[in-house]
């Protein structure tokens, strides 16, 4: 096992004092290329390229002597530290840190970023790093092969946002682009990169603000608010209740991508975006998506309303983790089930089509619930009723990818 490893934040400034310390005493150098060409790596050290930090790990724990892991930015932040700490591993690991990429990227900008979001994507989370684009108005991607700003912006089609691409930070060959979401595909680029995805209105908040990342969603406390929060009638199947019971169902989480179909006052899109998820809300009606549109902007959450008539408007649209069927019957939520998303929700307001819809959801696959909700509101002045309704919730989940 080594004897001490120490890894080295670089972020293109000169070595530290205790950077070139640890660097003078290693007898193995880890990092890649560009680190490893560094004057100060002793000669006679042992030099591993960085791929794999597992790889790297195994070897430096069978070394006899002291080792030395460069990484860019601040190690600790989405870096080497975590992979290196592991107890398999078993080393005792000194952390020198640098300006992380992160940091660096809105230095470039000229941008605050204590509220911003950061998101590693790679092959297997890039669509919920694009997700987390679609849902917030700052979010700062850590790039990778294959899943760098051409793909983030393929997969935000339809949605407008503004993308600073920051290549080789802290480099000779360092290059900083601003481009609209819908232009980067168009070019090539050097991974990996730190992208910062702007969309909707950026600010400085006055005194700024008291929690990094996502700050908790404004406006009034609670789940599945009263149609007097949405300043209007709200549809038979947007009642409380009835939307409590399906947010509950599907449990929309940042990096998830809801769809609303039929989404009527906008009421469940709005409170599946304050959960964090990215929601997709359409209706056929243009007054529904102008209410959707005006309650997103009461409430400060990002929608994309997409307005035409389903089963047919569906076929474009990306894939979703989880969707509320609020109009168009056993038909929408067949070419729902089509697509396989985890979660499924819908209601009736007859037994028949419960059934129907019930019926389909198992034939797709679906372990299906129905539950009949019944709610009677009370005037508490005089404790007489004042509105009664009912409606049949029914949830599918797909067993083999369950939420």
């Amino acid at each position: 096992m080594a004897d001490r490893v120490t890894v080295i934040g670089w972020d293109g400034s000169p070595l530290t004092a205790a950077a070139r310390s640890a660097l003078g005493a290693a007898t193995l150098v880890a990092g890649a290329a560009h680190h490893l060409a560094l004057p100060e790596v002793p000669p006679a050290a042992e030099r591993v390229r960085l791929g794999s930090v597992d790889l790297a790990a195994r070897r430096i724990a069978g070394h006899r002597g002291t080792a030395v892991v460069f990484a860019d930015g601040d190690p600790g932040f989405f870096g080497v530290v975590r992979t290196l700490r592991a107890p398999e591993f078993g080393l005792e690991v000194e952390v020198v840190p640098a300006v992380s990429s992160v940091a660096a990227a809105f230095a470039r900008a000229g941008m605050p970023w204590d509220d911003a979001q950061v998101v590693v994507a790679h092959r297997r989370t890039l669509r919920r790093a694009v997700n987390v684009c679609r849902a917030h108005t700052k979010v700062a991607v850590l790039t990778s092969p294959g899943a760098g700003p051409a793909e983030l912006g393929l997969l935000m089609e339809g949605v407008h946002r503004t993308f600073v691409i920051c290549e080789e930070l802290g480099t000779e060959r360092e290059q900083v682009t601003i481009l609209t979401s819908d232009k980067v595909a168009d070019h090539s680029w050097r991974d990996p990169n730190v992208v910062i995805v702007i969309g909707g209105p950026v600010t400085a908040g006055e005194g700024g603000g008291w929690i990094s990342g996502r700050e908790p969603a404004a406006g009034p406390r609670g789940w599945a608010l009263p149609a007097e929060a949405y300043d209007g009638p709200l549809g038979e199947g947007e009642t409380d209740l009835l939307r409590a019971a399906q947010l509950a169902r599907l449990g929309p989480r940042v990096g998830d991508l809801v769809w609303d179909i039929g989404c009527g006052g906008g009421a469940f899109a709005v409170e599946a975006a304050r959960a964090g998820a990215a929601v997709i809300a359409v209706d056929r009606d243009l007054i529904a998506c102008g209410r959707t549109d005006a309650a997103a902007r009461r409430f400060g959450v990002q929608l994309q309303i997409v307005r035409g008539r389903a089963p047919h408007v569906l076929e474009n649209l990306p894939e979703p983790d989880v969707v509320r069927v609020g109009g168009g019957g056993a038909a929408v939520v067949s070419a729902v089930a089509d697509r396989r998303p985890q979660g499924i929700v819908a209601h009736a307001m007859t037994r028949d089509e419960a059934e129907l819809v019930g019926r389909d959801l198992t034939e797709h696959g679906y372990r299906v619930e129905c539950a009949l909700i019944q709610s009677v509101e009370l005037d508490t002045r005089a404790w007489t009723e004042k509105e009664r309704s009912v409606a049949f919730l029914l949830s599918g989940v797909l067993p083999d990818r369950a939420m």
